[in-house]
């Protein structure tokens, strides 16, 4: 069968992570949800930091509210899970999250203050 001509030839992988608050999130009062967001975006920047997380940020205008937001990580998704661990939001049960590999076309999403490789470049596989 020939190629399609709109499927790209190969692509880039990048380890995602998509948080989102479970439905069993503890209530905490104002000012411990506020040291807490603290701590969760300080952990987050030492990430950043540190080199292995290249972009992340909330969500805003979604349609499913427990959706908090996204993270794009410069190592394999067993890494970033581990890292995931980590955060005190979900140390804390106010957060969890979800790991994925994401597949674009090669070349269509760059990382420009990224200070090292992220992803890898993969072929679509026979199908």
């Amino acid at each position: 069968m020939p190629r399609n001509p709109d499927i790209p030839d190969a692509f880039d992988v990048m380890t995602v992570v998509v948080l989102r608050r479970p439905p069993d999130a503890p209530d905490l009062p104002e000012a411990e949800l506020d040291a807490l967001q603290l701590r969760h975006l300080a952990y987050r920047a030492e990430l950043r930091r540190q080199g292995v997380l290249v972009a992340n940020g909330p969500f805003d205008e979604q349609s499913d509210e427990s959706y908090r937001g996204m993270s794009v990580f410069a190592c394999g998704p067993a890494e970033a899970a581990r890292l995931s661990d980590g955060d005190p939001s979900v140390i804390a049960g106010r957060l969890a999250y979800d790991v994925m590999e994401w597949w674009v076309a090669a070349g269509s999403i760059a990382f420009p203050l990224a200070d090292r490789a992220v992803g890898e470049r993969r072929s679509m596989p026979d199908a």
